[in-house]
């Protein structure tokens, strides 16, 4: 699709970057046209950048970083852009910048990265907490999942939400004891979505804990597509008659056409299976 920043320069793109706020579309357009255009010059660019006396423009050299030629990302592209990265992390002050640069770090899944950012799990702003969370989402190791861990009973609703989402469903393929018993602690959530990546991350490692507790938000509770994908998961045929009444319960103008796509999904599963 062509975008309003497709026949910029690359000097006139840098420049949009820095427009309005961190959220910008305007200036998101340009990052994003800045990612596919690719090349050396656009990487000197925002390398420079991370050294500049400016937070917005180092945040915006990370953030271009981040997803560089993402169509073709090489192992020896994504060292030599941690390579730029991991010291100007180093000596960052800023909180806005920190998570830029976690959060690209975490695009780039770089496993020096995991040692750089454990410091930084304890920082005050939990926006940098946030990019702790994003920039660690891709790692596996123990050192990783145990700070994950941590985050995922951090004081912020943010950090939390997206720590249990990374542990429940992100790292699947992890099963450890610890990690079971950090999403049980989440079921009490008062937030939907957290209690509802719990419940899902629970349920896709067949987690026993997680039946009653979904049960009583299928019976009682604010239903959300995660707690549906958990029934589905936990392939507990019991679940499947609360499921039956949400689909005769719906009103077919006012639904969420995601909310029943998943749910019509989840019956059928449930109903294929022998009871």
């Amino acid at each position: 699709m062509v975008t309003p920043t497709d026949d910029l320069s690359t000097d006139e793109l840098f420049a949009l970057t820095l427009q309005g706020d961190e959220e910008d579309p305007g200036a998101w357009r340009a990052i994003w046209q800045l990612h596919h255009r690719g090349g050396e010059d656009v990487f000197q660019r925002a390398a420079a950048w991370l050294q500049s006396s400016s937070p917005k423009e180092r945040g915006r050299g990370a953030n271009v970083l981040s997803q560089l030629e993402f169509r073709h990302r090489l192992p020896d592209r994504v060292a030599r852009f941690t390579d730029v990265l991991l010291p100007a992390l180093a000596k960052e002050q800023d909180a806005a910048v920190l998570e830029a640069m976690a959060a690209a770090l975490g695009h780039l899944g770089d496993p020096r990265s995991v040692p750089a950012l454990l410091p930084l799990k304890d920082h005050p702003d939990a926006h940098v907490r946030f990019g702790v969370v994003m920039g660690l989402s891709q790692h596996r190791d123990a050192q990783a999942l145990q700070a994950l861990i941590q985050l995922s009973r951090d004081p912020d609703e943010t950090v939390r939400e997206w720590a249990t989402f990374t542990l429940g469903s992100q790292a699947r393929e992890v099963d450890t004891p610890e990690l079971r018993e950090a999403l049980v602690d989440r079921l009490s959530e008062a937030h939907p979505k957290i209690r509802g990546e719990a419940l899902l991350g629970l349920a896709l490692r067949k987690d026993a804990r997680a039946l009653e507790p979904l049960r009583r938000v299928l019976e009682d509770g604010v239903v959300t597509t995660l707690d549906v994908e958990a029934a589905q998961a936990l392939e507990d045929v019991s679940l499947l008659p609360l499921l039956l009444e949400h689909r005769e319960g719906f009103d077919a103008e006012e639904a969420d056409p995601e909310f029943l796509a998943v749910l019509f999904e989840a019956i059928q599963s449930l109903e294929s299976l022998p009871r």
